[in-house]
């Protein structure tokens, strides 16, 4: 409530559909069906922004929306070290210090990742999710502690609202459906529905979480730049864009004009051409 304002966050279940269309729809027929009970409500919009989509919210991050989902995996001491080049103490202490300390200072909701958002947005278009929506399926918790006794990493990622579906809206174009056939989840499930929704939101959660444990070991080793220089996909000589810029024409404006008339730039020549207005 807000005044004399009411706010209601409708639920339902929506199958192997990520469901915004089809909790709409219901929605709007709950509407009117309220409606009749009590004549002298008044309906301002089929959205208040309580839902809440594509808007960072912390009643998505407490109450969950889409698929919630966290992620669980313990990393051997001895791959900590030869492999990701730090240690268990090293990382636990940056995780706190960066992903719940430093996210607690900027006042985030649902931040407290690395880059959680990288993993997510490259498989939402990946598979035919709404990209828009990684505003709140991104939001994540990544915790890391040490376990058996100290000699492992243990990591988690808590992710409330990771929202995809498989059928419906992006999923049906080519590549997106060929990558859904490739994990296994293309479609609907034939006979528990909301089966192939669910695990790719499992999916996502495991991606996500082998990003955080990359990032985060680039980080305490202080790998981040030098894997960034070494990798760089960028030619050391830019390629110049084509067609080039304004720019060596921006000292030639009178010559865009000729007597009054609009002139258009031959673009193989660069000549002008005078075009009539009529």
């Amino acid at each position: 409530m807000a005044g004399r304002t009411l706010y209601i966050r409708f639920a339902s279940t929506t199958g192997d559909a990520m469901g915004m269309n089809m909790i709409s729809k219901g929605t709007e027929k709950a509407l009117a069906v309220m409606e009749e009970y009590f004549p002298e409500m008044s309906i301002l919009a089929l959205s208040g922004n309580f839902c809440t989509d594509k808007k960072p919210a912390a009643v998505n991050w407490i109450e969950g929306r889409g698929k919630s989902v966290v992620a669980e995996a313990v990393i051997p001491g001895d791959v900590v070290t030869k492999v990701l080049k730090t240690t268990v103490e090293d990382l636990c202490r940056l995780n706190l210090k960066k992903n719940l300390v430093g996210s607690a200072m900027a006042g985030s909701i649902g931040g407290f990742n690395a880059h959680a958002a990288n993993i997510l947005t490259a498989m939402y278009l990946a598979t035919g999710q709404d990209p828009a929506q990684n505003v709140e399926s991104s939001m994540c918790m990544t915790l890391m502690e040490p376990t058996n006794d100290g000699k492992d990493l243990l990591i988690t990622c808590t992710m409330p609202s990771i929202e995809v579906g498989t059928v419906g809206g992006g999923t049906g174009l080519g590549p997106q459906s060929a990558m859904l056939d490739l994990l296994g989840i293309r479609g609907a499930h034939p006979t528990s529905p909301g089966h192939n929704a669910r695990q790719l939101a499992r999916i996502i959660a495991a991606a996500v979480m082998a990003g955080e444990l990359s990032l985060m070991s680039a980080l305490a080793a202080g790998h981040l730049i030098k894997a960034h220089m070494q990798h760089n996909r960028t030619p050391t000589s830019p390629v110049p864009s084509h067609p080039s810029t304004p720019a060596p024409f921006a000292n030639l404006d009178h010559q865009f004009l000729t007597a009054g008339k609009p002139a258009t730039r031959q673009a193989s020549t660069g000549a002008l051409k005078p075009v009539s207005p009529y």
